[in-house]
């Protein structure tokens, strides 16, 4: 038992597995224990899609639990976290939930969440939207979650990928109140620059 706060974190197939890996890496290093549960896709996909292994990613999380472990604490409402992330969210798994079908522990631990009343934000990862999408969307914001597609912004000039990344990472753990710096945040000040020619 800890006394430091905790947060679950999901990892599904969706593109966009490097946001769930830079938050695991931004909540160790705020001291905030973290339970990782990663899809077989999920796997797949930050395999293709970043420099990291499987194995690099669970030890950058606390505790690590498989898909298919439907026992596991983080199961049960009596484990008290801040909540979780899931991040990317495939609209499989956003249906899923939508639909209360736990089919696996990613499923399981969000509809334990939502029937605590804490926090579930869902890094909701797909383009164009359909009637479908939408639907499962308002379901579950309707149920207190709160769909976060992984949208950047650009008031803060990045210049590179990763400055969208954590940009990003760092505005969805804003939702469980945890505000860490390292991001250009909006302070209302206006810049103006020379317009650019071709």
């Amino acid at each position: 038992m800890t006394d430091r706060p905790s947060l679950i974190v999901g990892i599904t197939g969706a593109t966009g597995t490097i946001l769930g890996v830079r938050m695991l890496q931004l909540l160790r290093d705020a001291g905030v224990d973290t339970h990782l549960v990663m899809s077989h896709w999920g796997a797949r996909t930050l395999i293709h899609e970043t420099p990291f292994t499987v194995e690099q990613v669970q030890q950058m999380a606390t505790h690590v639990h498989s898909i298919n472990d439907l026992g596991a604490e983080i199961s049960s409402g009596s484990l008290v976290t801040l909540g979780m992330v899931i991040a990317p969210c495939s609209m499989k798994t956003l249906a899923s939930i939508a639909c209360g079908v736990a089919q696996n522990l990613i499923h399981r631990a969000a509809d334990v969440v939502l029937k605590e009343r804490r926090k579930l934000v869902l890094v909701a990862r797909e383009a164009p939207l359909n009637d479908i999408h939408l639907e499962n969307m308002l379901r579950l914001s309707r149920a207190g979650a709160v769909v976060y597609p992984p949208v950047p912004s650009f008031y803060n000039h990045p210049e590179s990928l990763d400055d969208v990344v954590n940009y990003i990472s760092v505005r969805v753990l804003d939702q469980f109140g945890l505000h860490l710096a390292g991001v250009k945040r909006w302070d209302g000040t206006m810049v103006t620059q020379e317009p650019r020619h071709s």
